[in-house]
Parts: C-alpha cells; sequence; structure tokens
C-alpha cells in the first residue's frame, strides 16, 4: 500500500494543476518523501562519500517503488585535503517531508532541526517498517549523520564522519537515535541526529553502540 502513497498524491495534484508544476513529481507545497534506510552500504562507515550514499537513498527508493526523485543523504562531511565542509542540512532542500504513509514529519528545515515529529513510529524505512530502538534486539537506533543538532558539520580535528564516509574501520562518527531514546534523559539522549560518537566506522563497530551503519534519505526539490 505503501509504494503507492506518493504517486496517488501526484496524480491528482497533477491533473488540476499546470504540468510544469508537477515536472519534479510533486506539486509544489506537498510533502516530499523521508525514511531511514532499511540497509547499509554493507562497509560501516564506508558509504562511498556522499555520492555513494546519495546512490544508496536512491537505489532503495528505487526498489521500493517510491518514485521519481532528487534522494539525498543526510550527512555531514568535515574539511579535510582542501575539501570544504558540507552541512546535512543544506543537502535536502525545503522540504516539507513525509514517511512513506503520508505522515509529516517536519514542515521545513528549522522545524526538522527543532519541533519535527520524528518518532521510532514515523521514521520508517522505505518499505514502511519500523526500525528497532531500544529496548528491541537487536538495537538499531543509531543513524550516521555527522551533524550537530543544527544540521551542520562538525568543526574540529576529531574525525566524526568515518573520513568523510569513506573509512571502515577506525575513526568515528556522530550518529543520532531515530527512536529519541538513550541511557538516560537528557538532550543528547533523545536527539534524532547528534547524539554521540561511535566507536568506529566498522560494521562491529557501529552495532556495538547500538546501530546498523543506517542512514536517514530525504527526497529534495
Amino acid at each position: 500500500m505503501h509504494r503507492s502513497t506518493f504517486r496517488l498524491s501526484t496524480a491528482v495534484v497533477c491533473g488540476a494543476t499546470l504540468l510544469a508544476a508537477c515536472a519534479g513529481g510533486v506539486a509544489p507545497g506537498k510533502p516530499l518523501p523521508f525514511f531511514v534506510s532499511s540497509a547499509g552500504s554493507g562497509k560501516g562507515g564506508d558509504l562511498g562519500g556522499l555520492a555513494g550514499a546519495d546512490r544508496l537513498c536512491s537505489s532503495l527508493a528505487g526498489a521500493a517503488g517510491l518514485g521519481n526523485f532528487t534522494w539525498r543523504a543526510y550527512l555531514s562531511t568535515q574539511p579535510s585535503g582542501g575539501t570544504a565542509q558540507v552541512n546535512a542540512r543544506d543537502r535536502i532542500g525545503p522540504g516539507p517531508w513525509a514517511n512513506v504513509k503520508g505522515v509529516v514529519i517536519a514542515q521545513n528545515v528549522t522545524e526538522l532541526h527543532a519541533t519535527n515529529n520524528l518518532t521510532k513510529q514515523t521514521a520508517l524505512t522505505e518499505k514502511g517498517e519500523v526500525v528497532n530502538g531500544r529496548g528491541d534486539t537487536p538495537n538499531m537506533h543509531d543513524i550516521l549523520t555527522g551533524s550537530q543538532p543544527d544540521g551542520t558539520a562538525i568543526a574540529g580535528e576529531v574525525d566524526s564522519t568515518c573520513g568523510n564516509w569513506t573509512k571502515s574501520g577506525e575513526g568515528a562518527a556522530m550518529v543520532g537515535h531515530h527512536d529519541r531514546v538513550g541511557l538516560a534523559d537528557t538532550v543528547p539522549a533523545k536527539s534524532w541526529n547528534s547524539s554521540h560518537q561511535s566507536r568506529g566506522c566498522s560494521v562491529e563497530a557501529l552495532k556495538g553502540t547500538g546501530g546498523d551503519a543506517r542512514i536517514y534519505c530525504f527526497a529534495a526539490r
């Protein structure tokens, strides 16, 4: 059922508006799809850089029949080797976004980084499935972001992006909790995008703190 949600809404809107307004797959102002990836790259924190992470989002979305959108992984990168930093919040467009069942998670980027509607029940995969959280076996609530709470890159020399998403061994990545639950009743523990650093960048290290090398994927206009 969820596979047709965005296709159906797009068809209805396009029938009543100009074709040009629907060229991007959905009319202006209508929520774009968002999901937590049902899988990682298979290489831990090595996602093939931002381009590889975007391809992962696009591949998963395509397999789930989510329509023709430009997909962006919600990931930041740090300055390295002359390469400028990239902020996750700047990659995903203005919004609004909804999960694959049509539940709105944020009306815009500001709301996404403030009072969004992301919870374990709404942060679904591209298949419409709930992702294991704290208390489930295994716990998979650590989602790779490399970001601060406001969606910008983390300054300094400490690796927070697994070498800008190219490392699968040493290093670390900032992760968020998609279920907004942690070890304590603190702001970081409840953060969807900036909770704590991982123990490393390998699959085993990421699983060690309750992760599965998953990422957030947003359709961008």
